[in-house]
């Protein structure tokens, strides 16, 4: 490792949705960097692989973030693997795409349960350990769709909105307690969920980003990471977007009508 890979050294955290895409991502970057990580997520046979990739920093639990009871368990698992519990990255998500008219209240429902509850589920299993161990930083994925309008995600964008809310909810009341609350709100990113519907990398692909291009999970990794790390000890209750200037407006080509 290099000097700089010890940037999280200390720190311990749980990656939700940490077997694949985004959140393996984040759980890479963590040990890659010093840190070790809990891949908690539904998907055994992938976050146990990926786990055993990472080496003895890395462990995995089953996770279903819509249970209580699973969130205890997980936060004890994370105790008895590593000793202590001072990061959460609240990344399993679910998307949704239907206008408003179609779109069935079951499944708004269920993607709200994912995406919101699920992320208020976490925050809320780890405040004591944090608490315990003099502090920590919860880092919550939301998304572009959190900051602007986007058409065809009537639950998905109301949850992330919410995780937004949420997140600096519980900055304000956590702040005495030394543990920082923020959100990373993703552009277009290349993941196996965006490959299903054509997304593809590399230059052109995605004209709607001043940048031209969707991102890639290593990029949105480094700004979890910040926010893990004391680089970030005076920042709680900011959202940052790591989209390729999605959210800052629109391209010079549909200004000038090109």
């Amino acid at each position: 490792m290099t000097a700089e890979s010890h940037v999280l050294s200390g720190v311990v955290a749980i990656v939700t949705g940490g077997a694949r895409g985004l959140g393996a991502a984040f759980a890479r970057h963590i040990v890659t960097n010093g840190g070790r990580v809990v891949i908690a997520d539904l998907l055994d046979a992938e976050g146990k692989l990926l786990a055993g990739e990472l080496g003895p920093s890395a462990a995995y639990t089953h996770l279903d973030v819509t249970d209580p009871e699973q969130w205890a368990s997980a936060v004890t698992f994370t105790h008895a693997e590593f000793g202590t519990l001072t990061g959460l990255v609240n990344n399993a998500g679910v998307a949704t795409g239907q206008f408003i008219e179609h779109e069935p209240v079951d499944h708004l429902r269920s993607v709200l349960e994912v995406n919101l509850v699920g992320v208020f589920n976490g925050m809320q299993a780890v405040i004591a350990p944090m608490r315990a161990a003099g502090g920590g930083s919860i880092v919550n994925i939301s998304s572009a769709a959190g900051l602007f309008g986007l058409a065809l995600t009537a639950g998905y964008g109301a949850s992330k909105w919410g995780v937004r809310g949420l997140t600096k909810i519980a900055a304000v009341e956590l702040g005495t307690d030394r543990i920082r609350v923020n959100s990373v709100h993703p552009g277009m990113t290349y993941t196996p969920m965006t490959a299903q519907v054509g997304i593809q990398t590399g230059e052109g692909n995605y004209p709607n980003t001043p940048m031209g291009r969707v991102g890639v999970p290593e990029e949105i990794a480094g700004a979890v990471g910040y926010l893990l790390s004391d680089a970030a000890a005076y920042v709680t209750g900011a959202e940052i977007a790591v989209d390729g200037g999605w959210t800052a407006g629109p391209t010079v080509k549909y200004v000038m009508g090109q």
